[in-house]
């Protein structure tokens, strides 16, 4: 594919895409102020403190130092964007309000650095975005205008939708992004599993799902890290990553707001699907910041079958 002065789609970077893809200009700013913090995140993760930051967050976790100084960096960041009103971190007890005139400004939530305790073991890592028009942050994932992942692995990319598809950008030597997958599909039916939480914690529902997989061939590969999972099962096109209810923790683990909108947004964009055993996690009205749900996404034939499974209950 040839661009604009026949570039070659590896030499389109992000704000040359954005403005082809006939979105709001608050809206291609706001993306490009996201891509430019996970360049400052990157560094931090590459050269900073790896100990605890002696805090906590709302959930009782604590905080590694690299977590305080990310969400401190992307905050700033939208904050100053001039696009804001309204910003979530999972690393904030509360709503920051920015701006309380709602016109042409939006409301961001998001993770700063989803997995963060695999940084001292080198393993990937990642930021996590939902992007919503307005200054309401409780609205259903349905009505995100844009979601964006950063992955912080041996290469650092950026994948994103506004709604018009996803695309992949991939940060070379000079620290930008040029696109390198566009319009990336998922397939009806994979053969990779990733499941979270412990297994002698699962209903009996989850465990058919997980033997029907294994009986399919599914391969199980799991990091432990949410963003470099997902975007194996992107990225590759096949396979369906969960994180179920469990007898201990029956709404599971990850956030709604956080993490579970953003990631089903951009794998429905990618013409997959994503559920919490009953309904699609985009449909769940968020009554809270913390709320969490059970999630199975990835390969709609593959979360269908999981629903089937609970079908009548976990």
């Amino acid at each position: 594919m040839f661009g604009e002065a026949g570039k070659t789609k590896f030499q389109i970077d992000l704000r040359q895409h954005l403005r082809d893809q006939n979105i709001s200009g608050n809206l291609v700013h706001l993306l490009c102020e996201i891509a430019e913090a996970s360049k400052y995140v990157i560094n931090a993760i590459r050269t900073g403190d790896l100990g605890v930051a002696g805090t906590s967050n709302l959930y009782g976790e604590e905080q590694l130092a690299l977590d305080v100084l990310s969400d401190r960096i992307i905050r700033k960041r939208l904050q100053h964007s001039g696009v804001v009103c309204n910003i979530a971190s999972e690393e904030m007890e509360e709503i920051f309000q920015v701006s309380s005139n709602p016109q042409g400004m939006f409301s961001v939530a998001y993770d700063p650095l989803d997995g963060s305790s695999l940084v001292d073991v080198n393993l990937a890592v990642g930021t996590i975005v939902g992007i919503y028009q307005g200054c309401d942050l409780l609205q259903t994932g349905r009505k995100m205008v844009g979601a964006v992942y950063i992955l912080y692995g041996p290469r650092v990319s950026l994948v994103y939708s506004v709604g018009k598809g996803v695309y992949e950008f991939t940060m070379n030597q000079l620290m930008e992004f040029t696109l390198t997958r566009e319009q990336i599909r998922m397939q009806p039916s994979g053969d990779i599993y990733s499941p979270g939480g412990l297994r002698k914690k699962y209903c009996e529902g989850n465990e058919r799902f997980i033997r029907y997989l294994e009986e399919k061939g599914s391969k199980l590969r799991y990091s432990g890290g949410f963003v470099p999972d997902i975007n194996q099962v992107l990225i590759k096109g096949k396979g369906v990553f969960m994180y179920p209810a469990l007898t201990d923790s029956p709404n599971g683990k990850l956030r709604l707001l956080f993490e579970l909108n953003p990631m089903a947004f951009l794998i429905e964009q990618a013409g997959g699907a994503a559920t919490n055993g009953e309904s699609p996690i985009l449909d769940i009205v968020p009554e809270s910041l913390d709320q969490r749900s059970p999630i199975y996404i990835g390969c709609r034939e593959d979360v269908e079958k999981a629903r089937e499974f609970l079908n009548g209950g976990c």
